[in-house]
Parts: structure tokens; sequence; C-alpha cells
């Protein structure tokens, strides 16, 4: 699956000293569907756990935004 970021994604991912290989990873993991997903993951390093929204059309995954959750995650 070819993985694409979107402007957005970049410099949401540059602002919170986020690796696109840590966000690469966590996708290539997953079992994604088509349509808009959103992942919900506890990540090595980061104090808080990572959002990431994504996009997935045939073989391409493009990811819209990610951040980290400062609320946490909902139980």
């Amino acid at each position: 699956m070819k993985i694409v970021f979107s402007r957005h994604a970049k410099r949401r991912a540059k602002l919170y000293n986020i690796e696109e290989s840590t966000i690469s990873g966590i996708l290539m993991r997953k079992h994604l569907s088509q349509g808009e997903q959103v992942i919900v993951q506890d990540t090595r390093g980061m104090q808080y756990p990572l959002k990431i929204v994504v996009s997935v059309e045939n073989d391409t995954a493009t990811v819209i935004t990610s951040y980290p959750l400062k609320k946490g995650k909902r139980k």
C-alpha cells in the first residue's frame, strides 16, 4: 500500500515532532479498509496517544492529519 501525506499532515507532524516513519509504521500494521478512518495508538516516546486520520482509496492511503491526543483516550 502506498502512503501519501497531505500538506496539512506534514505540517502537523513537524509541529508536534512526529516522524513520518512512525505514522507509516502504524498504518502498515493496521488492516485498512476503503474510506476515511481514525486511528488512536499509544506510541513510544510520546506522552499522549497519537491520533491519525487517514483516507484509503484503491491502493493509496492519504494521511489527512495526525496529532497527540492531549485529553487521552476515551474508555
